[in-house]
C-alpha cells in the first residue's frame, strides 16, 4: 500500500509552484499524493487520512504548517526553498535520495514541544480576548511609540521580577535558536523540554535569559505598556495589549512532529546554518 502524503505550499510563489509540480512527478507511482493545498486549504477530515506532510517552503511555511498540523500528529517533512532553513531540514535532492529510507522507518521522528498563549483582560473579570499555539516563541514586544514597557514577571504563581524593557521572549528549545538567539539567548537543544525567558534590551545590567522547566506556566502582567503594545506567536500572529492585561504561557499539551535528515545531525545544522563554534579567521585563514 502505498503512503499517503500531503503537499503544502504557497503556488503564488514561484519556486513553490515549480517544485509542487516537480514533487507530483517524483511521487507517481511512489506515494499516494492526497491533497496538494495551501495551509489555508487544510482540513481535519484530510489530515486524518495521511501518512506524512511535505512542506515546501522556508522556516516561516514550516513553524505556520505545524501549528496546523500538531493536532492530527501528523509527521512534518521539511523541504527548504527559502534562505536559512533550520526546521527545513532536506534540499529538494537530499529528500529524494532520501525517502525509501523515510518511508521505511530509518529517519527519526522527533516531537517538538509547543507553547500555548492566552490573554486574559483584568479590566473584564479576567475574559479570555487570545488563546493561540506557538512553536517558537511567545513575546511581547513594546510597538509604537516605541517607548519602554513594563512588565510583571510571575513562574508558577511565585512573582519573579519586574522587567523594563522593550520586551519579552518566552520561547521553545526549537525556538532558542531564533529571536530568542538574536536577544542574547541560550541556544538550547531541541529535543529537550524547558522554556526561555529572555528580555529584549532590558534596562538593567543584570537581568540575564534564564531556562525553566517545560511543565511552568509563565504569567506577564502589562502594568506599563504603549499604545501599539503586543503579543506575538512566532511572529505570524499577534493581538494588541491593554494596561493590565495577563498573558499566560503554558506548555500545550500536543506537540508537533518532525522528521529529521539523516544525512546531518543537529550539530551540522548549527555549524553550517548558524556559523557555531566556527573557528575564527586571521588574514584569511582559519585558525
Amino acid at each position: 500500500m502505498l503512503p499517503r502524503l500531503i503537499l503544502f505550499g504557497d503556488p503564488e510563489k514561484g519556486p513553490v509552484a515549480q517544485a509542487l509540480q516537480d514533487f507530483t512527478r517524483f511521487l507517481e507511482n511512489r506515494a499516494r499524493i492526497i491533497a496538494r493545498c495551501h495551509l489555508a486549504q487544510c482540513t481535519p477530515e484530510v489530515l486524518r487520512d495521511c501518512d506524512y506532510a511535505v512542506v515546501l517552503g522556508g522556516d516561516g511555511t514550516i513553524i505556520s504548517a505545524a501549528r496546523t498540523l500538531s493536532e492530527a500528529g501528523v509527521p512534518v517533512i521539511g523541504v527548504n526553498l527559502g534562505k536559512l532553513g533550520f526546521l527545513a531540514e532536506f534540499s529538494v535532492a537530499e529528500f529524494k535520495e532520501q525517502f525509501a529510507d523515510i518511508l521505511a522507518g530509518k529517519a527519526h521522528v522527533e516531537t517538538r514541544m509547543m507553547l500555548g498563549c492566552r490573554v486574559f483582560e483584568r479590566s473584564q473579570g479576567g475574559r479570555e480576548t487570545f488563546h493561540a499555539k506557538a512553536v517558537n516563541d511567545v513575546f511581547v514586544a513594546a510597538g509604537p511609540p516605541f517607548r519602554v514597557i513594563e512588565l510583571k514577571i510571575a513562574v508558577d504563581g511565585q512573582r519573579v521580577a519586574s522587567c523594563v524593557s522593550d520586551g519579552l521572549i518566552v520561547s521553545t528549545p526549537t525556538g532558542s535558536t531564533a529571536y530568542n538567539l538574536s536577544a542574547g539567548g541560550p541556544i538550547l537543544d531541541g529535543s529537550m523540554e524547558a522554556m526561555v525567558i529572555t528580555p529584549i534590551c532590558p534596562h538593567s545590567l543584570s537581568f540575564r535569559p534564564i531556562v525553566i522547566d517545560a511543565s511552568s506556566v509563565v504569567e506577564i502582567r502589562c502594568t506599563r505598556i504603549n499604545e501599539g503594545t503586543t503579543v506575538s506567536i512566532d511572529g505570524q500572529v499577534s493581538s494588541g495589549l491593554t494596561l493590565d492585561d495577563v498573558v499566560r504561557i503554558a506548555r500545550e499539551p500536543t506537540g508537533f512532529k518532525v522528521v529529521n535528515n539523516p544525512m546531518r545531525t543537529r550539530w551540522d545544522t548549527l555549524a553550517t546554518k548558524l556559523g557555531w563554534a566556527r573557528n575564527p579567521r586571521y588574514a584569511g585563514r582559519a585558525v
